[in-house]
């Protein structure tokens, strides 16, 4: 969505915008206004500075004195013994002193090694922000490994003021980040198979998703394609077998069984190339297996999920949100965390998960584009669940049907309710209050709001 205004109509683009809540709102994420300074001008207490450009199997690395202009370099292998022995020497040598590590990356093994040691303080640095900045200087486009820890050595000491040290929230915190968003991508890759097995289906043996009511990831489609794996079969199996069949898999609704038996009995095969059908069999019969193998896992993943969450000492905060329910409240949890100063105010956590849009200008132009870069896993999680809170909530549900009404599409009202949402459970989050529904909607009534009092408008 992109909108060019000048001066004299930003007005009336706003009107027009889903977005007229934060519209203005300010790119920055994380980050303070402060004056350019050198390590040399900065009131630090770190003995030395080393930037890593880390890979699979080795990292190059660079490292600076905080009194002294000399750099060394060298190279670190990806092994646990050879980064402890690495690490042992820099506390030996600068006596356990606290020592800033820029790192192109938040997370990975190298990471992961290092937050084990106390006297590491890791500043992780964007890819795009090293890009950007050897473009800016590197006219040739010349890029190395060692190269690169140069311009992370240079960020990490000219700019660290403009740089957010990683603080790792607890430990349960971060499990129960790690296995919602695990879980979500399993249920991602069974979607894979699930479309892939209905594509499959439709080439030789589309009367099985009929069958089946488009339902292929239950136990009784897998079972269904594994017993009759084509249409032939399926045709030629009695009348009794396949009620027996769908007996056995608790199915006894008449309908059901009697729309089973007349596909059976009346349709006609799709095609009788050998090669068109085996091939087919085969593949929807890995699909349908593959199916049901993520089905397992995913319902681990929700029963320790369900343990975790519960056992969080900030599980009360988002037990009672309208519309998170076991899924979506683990992941607003591992959202927020425990850590209050992680969000300074609502608006670093609506950049954060692209919820909020990106204002740019420049004369009298004025464009408000939507939020590209950000964590999409976070984007879809508040987007989802301002979507399911519409079912919950009343004036979230007054809030779509509102600017329903006005004309917005669909998409643009869940972003911008996720937003208005993101202001509510920070204040909630940071006041250690649960969300009450009563108590936000008398704000609302007292405030004259139209979301409090939509719905006992009378339709025309």
């Amino acid at each position: 969505m992109r909108w060019s205004t000048t001066n004299t109509q930003w007005q009336t683009a706003l009107s027009r915008s889903h977005y007229k809540p934060f519209a203005r709102a300010s790119q920055r994420v994380f980050l303070k206004s402060m004056p350019h300074q050198n390590i040399t001008e900065l009131d630090t207490e770190y003995a030395a500075f080393i930037a890593i450009d880390w890979a699979d199997e080795k990292h190059a690395f660079a490292l600076q004195c905080s009194a002294a202009a000399k750099k060394e370099t060298g190279t670190l292998e990806q092994k646990p013994e050879l980064i402890g022995a690495w690490v042992a020497q820099l506390r030996e040598r600068f006596g356990g002193r606290l020592i800033a590590v820029g790192v192109e990356q938040s997370r990975g093994a190298l990471i992961h090694a290092l937050l084990a040691y106390d006297f590491l303080v890791i500043y992780p640095i964007h890819p795009t922000t090293v890009s950007k900045f050897r473009e800016a200087f590197k006219f040739s486009g010349a890029k190395s490994d060692p190269l690169d820890t140069q311009q992370i050595l240079e960020i990490l000491t000219k700019h660290l003021a403009l740089l957010k040290p990683l603080k790792p929230d607890t430990q349960e915190t971060r499990l129960l980040g790690r296995l919602v968003e695990d879980r979500r991508k399993t249920v991602d890759l069974r979607t894979g198979h699930i479309q892939a097995l209905l594509a499959s289906l439709k080439e030789y043996f589309p009367q099985a998703i009929a069958v089946l009511n488009d339902n292929v990831s239950s136990r009784l489609a897998a079972d269904f394609l594994k017993k009759w794996p084509t249409f032939e079969q399926f045709q030629q199996a009695k009348p009794i077998t396949i009620k027996r069949f769908f007996y056995g898999h608790n199915v006894r609704s008449p309908e059901a069984i009697q729309h089973a038996l007349a596909v059976a009995e009346q349709s006609k095969p799709l095609t009788t190339d050998e090669a068109i059908v085996e091939s087919g069999s085969r593949l929807s019969l890995m699909h349908a297996q593959a199916i049901q193998t993520f089905n397992g896992f995913i319902a681990q993943y929700e029963q320790r999920i369900e343990k975790v969450f519960q056992d969080h000492p900030e599980a009360k905060l988002f037990t009672g949100i309208p519309g998170a329910g076991p899924a979506m409240a683990p992941r607003l949890l591992a959202f927020w965390g425990t850590d209050r100063s992680r969000y300074e105010e609502a608006r670093n956590a609506q950049q954060l998960t692209g919820i909020a849009p990106v204002t740019k200008r420049s004369g009298k132009m004025c464009v408000v584009l939507f939020r590209q870069a950000c964590p999409h896993f976070l984007r879809q999680t508040f987007h989802e669940f301002a979507r399911l809170s519409v079912i919950k909530s009343q004036w979230a549900r007054n809030y779509v049907d509102y600017y329903t009404e006005k004309g917005k599409s669909y998409h643009a009202i869940i972003r911008a309710l996720a937003f208005k949402w993101i202001r509510i459970l920070f204040r909630c989050w940071q006041n250690r209050t649960p969300y009450d529904e009563a108590i936000y909607m008398r704000a609302l009534l007292k405030r004259g709001s139209i979301f409090a009092t939509f719905h006992l408008k009378e339709k025309p």
